[in-house]
């Protein structure tokens, strides 16, 4: 059982994180520990991206039904303040 609610509304997750930068590493531990169960959560179902650039900063989008986005800048939060935004971006 997943930690996480996702909304019927929910369409698609991207993140967006750096190769090599170090704000980049409480993300990728956060994709690392909760991947496998946000994507059984929906019979893999639900589109998760994974976007790897070099030197941007690490970031969460949601896109929901009607083509509204919503994303947030996680750059300088550790795994529990990511967690924290991540849920706050699923009850949108």
């Amino acid at each position: 059982m997943s930690k996480f609610i996702l909304p019927n509304t929910l369409r698609e997750l991207r993140f967006h994180l750096s190769q090599t930068g170090e704000a980049s590493i409480p993300l990728r531990k956060f994709l690392t520990a909760n991947y496998p169960s946000l994507k059984t959560q929906l019979n893999y179902k639900l589109p998760i991206l994974i976007r790897e650039s070099y030197g941007i900063p690490p970031s969460i989008t949601a896109r929901f039904e009607k083509g509204m986005e919503i994303k947030n800048n996680v750059e300088g939060l550790d795994e529990k303040g990511i967690e924290g935004i991540f849920k706050d971006l699923l009850k949108n």
